[in-house]
């Protein structure tokens, strides 16, 4: 039978009974720390193991057990960021309580689904009746409206078998925890064991992680190598996304190099950031003592605590349209981190007030690679309204592109809940669509890529008409005048050439031209040019200087439009012949050196041609790598 991987956490009031509930559901006690034994209640988080098995699959599952006092909330968050089902405790001598209220809010904040609640210390009670219709009438509106309730007794053991059942149902109905290649391991524990070194835990997602393999300690991206991997305290190979994790980093030092809110991952899904563009929600929710702070506003420029994984961040909300968010409100928002945080769009998070004393919102994140700068600008707007209305990951990726234009295949939503296979997919799609063009490693917005290609096009076009004696537009000239219009990388301008010289164009050294464009000499230019060609017709092997061949500033531009197009050759500053004259001369050296050496005096007698022309010529033709020079001989090379 197949093995499932699952995690729950426990959730409710102080002294409900979450641990001993725990301990009765699994045989371990979950309280690990001196003063919690002491106190009696929950401080910082503990774990339990619980194996059940289905009709379907055998099931384990790692028990998260969270503090329930209001001291300790932000302990609760950091256990709660990664689970399946939420156990809600609540005691039936008490009944619903502030506290079970917040953890609701929370819960529901980070998108938890399912949820199981088990009604402790029943056997104190007189009117179960009364108590679970009230915490049904609390779950009423929320996404556990309809969660199975379950009575039990941790002093007569009544429910507990029922509570599994009750379990095990839920976990059947919930979605396997994903695997899309991108391990990622927030940390809730860290710890130093003798002989072993470093050991963190955490609730592994997104991918797998495997003994010897190398990773990256996030925002520090400090690199390690795992030792050994456990999970629910057994030696294992690799573990799978869902699954209560135990790291052996024996190159990190506990607290200084790595600490609880960090996350393990590797080294090819991005890095650490500290403006995240997001959509938040406020609760409407009523009907308890613990209502009227909950329902405080949240206020845009408000410093807040943002948890997010295990960790939480010291921040500055700032609401996009709005001054404040009041109760069942939803807004887009930017959240501008005191220090990076390690984060995927799609990620869920919450917002608590700076004295960690209330829960005031959560939200889901867009982009983690927000720009305070362009926050508020219509094609940024677009784009997160967009994106958080709809998180089809094609949809996401042509939102991604109508904003940024560009990206690189490795990089587009490398940190995003989607996995490599998914956006190459919908990248293909989309270029099936016409909505995207494929440019190499490259993708590109169609619509933005037709107008930079476009304008490319017109600027080329005017340059010819512009200057018909041009050889082509200077590349450098090229990509200037489009950055004064257009975004883009430096390996875009590399795509469009090699685009343009696909399409009728013809790139020439640093110079782009239509195939078509024929040099034309300016119509100012035109008697000058035809007293220069006529000139080197005339003695083709023993043309005048260049002083002589060209007196004046329009028979010089004449010349030189003559050189630039073909039509003429320079052999030096002082001698230029026309291409047929250079052309022959090259072709009767080269039959001549194809039967022997030849010195500068017989080649010159060859050609019937004077030393002056001559010794440039062979000069030219060894640069050139035609002839090569060995003493006073000519060979060819």
């Amino acid at each position: 039978m197949i093995e499932k991987h699952f995690i729950v956490a426990t959730a409710g009031h102080v002294d409900h009974g979450k641990s001993a509930l725990v301990k009765a559901l699994t045989g371990t006690d979950p309280d690990r720390l001196p003063e919690e034994k002491a106190r009696g209640i929950t401080i910082d988080l503990g774990f339990a193991n619980l194996r059940l098995t289905g009709n379907d699959a055998d099931y384990n599952i790692g028990i998260v057990d969270v503090p329930g006092h209001e001291d300790f909330v932000k302990n609760m968050v950091a256990g709660v960021g990664a689970i399946d089902v939420a156990l809600f405790v609540v005691a039936a001598d008490d009944g619903w309580m502030p506290q079970t209220e917040e953890h609701l809010h929370i819960l529901t904040y980070l998108g938890i689904e399912r949820a199981v609640v088990a009604l402790t210390k029943s056997d104190l009670c007189t009117n179960i009746t009364s108590v679970e219709q009230q915490i049904r009438d609390r779950l009423s509106g929320s996404p556990f409206a309809s969660a199975p309730i379950v009575g039990t007794s941790i002093v007569s053991g009544s429910g507990i078998e029922a509570l599994k059942l009750a379990l095990l149902h839920a976990l059947s109905t919930a979605k396997v925890p994903r695997d899309i290649g991108k391990p990622r391991l927030p940390v809730d524990r860290v710890f130093t064991l003798r002989g072993v070194g470093t050991v963190v835990t955490g609730t592994l997602i997104g991918g797998k992680l495997s003994r010897g393999q190398s990773v990256v300690v996030q925002p520090t991206a400090t690199t390690a190598r795992i030792r050994s991997v456990q999970s629910h305290n057994a030696e294992i190979e690799s573990v799978q996304p869902g699954s209560r994790t135990a790291l052996n980093l024996p190159d990190l030092h506990a607290n200084e190099t790595i600490r609880r809110g960090d996350v393990v991952t590797v080294t090819e899904l991005g890095k650490a950031t500290s403006i995240l563009n997001v959509t938040v929600h406020k609760l409407g929710r009523g009907n308890t003592e613990k209502t009227s702070v909950l329902a405080r506003p949240l206020k845009s420029g408000a410093r807040i605590r943002m948890h997010h994984g295990t960790g939480d961040f010291p921040a500055t909300v700032v609401l996009l349209d709005a001054k404040q968010l009041g109760p069942g409100e939803s807004t887009l928002a930017q959240l501008r981190l005191e220090k990076p945080a390690f984060a995927f769009d799609g990620d869920h998070f919450i917002i608590r007030d700076w004295a960690q004393q209330t829960t005031l919102a959560g939200g889901v994140i867009l982009d983690v690679h927000g720009d305070a700068e362009n926050f508020r600008s219509d094609v940024n707007r677009i784009f997160m309204q967009t994106v958080s209305e709809q998180r089809n990951v094609s949809t996401v990726v042509a939102a991604f592109a109508e904003r940024d234009h560009f990206a690189r295949a490795n990089e587009l939503l490398v940190q995003s809940e989607y996995a490599g296979t998914e956006i190459t997919a919908a990248v293909s799609q989309l270029a099936s669509a016409k909505k995207l063009v494929l440019l190499g490693e490259w993708s590109a917005d169609s619509d933005y890529w037709s107008k930079l290609r476009s304008r490319a096009i017109e600027l080329i076009d005017t340059a010819h008409k512009n200057k018909p004696d041009a050889p082509g537009f200077a590349l450098t000239e090229l990509r200037s005048q489009l950055n004064s219009t257009f975004k883009f990388p430096v390996d875009i301008f590399d795509q469009l050439i090699v685009d343009l010289a696909r399409n009728g164009f013809v790139q020439a050294g640093d110079r782009i031209k239509r195939a078509t464009h024929q040099l034309t000499l300016p119509a100012n230019l035109q008697p000058a040019g035809a007293k220069v060609r006529a000139t080197l017709a005339t003695k083709p092997l023993d043309p005048p200087s260049r002083k002589d061949l060209a007196p004046d500033a329009l028979t010089q531009q004449a010349l030189r439009f003559l050189i630039n197009s073909g039509e003429a050759v320079e052999l030096d500053p002082q001698v230029a012949l026309s291409s047929r004259a250079f052309a022959g001369a090259v072709d009767a050296i080269r039959k001549l050196l194809a039967k022997q050496p030849a010195t500068v005096s017989e080649i010159r007698q060859a050609l019937g041609a004077s030393r002056r022309v001559v010794v440039p010529l062979l000069e030219k033709l060894d640069r050139d790598g035609i002839t090569r020079r060995d003493g006073d001989k000519r060979y060819l090379k």
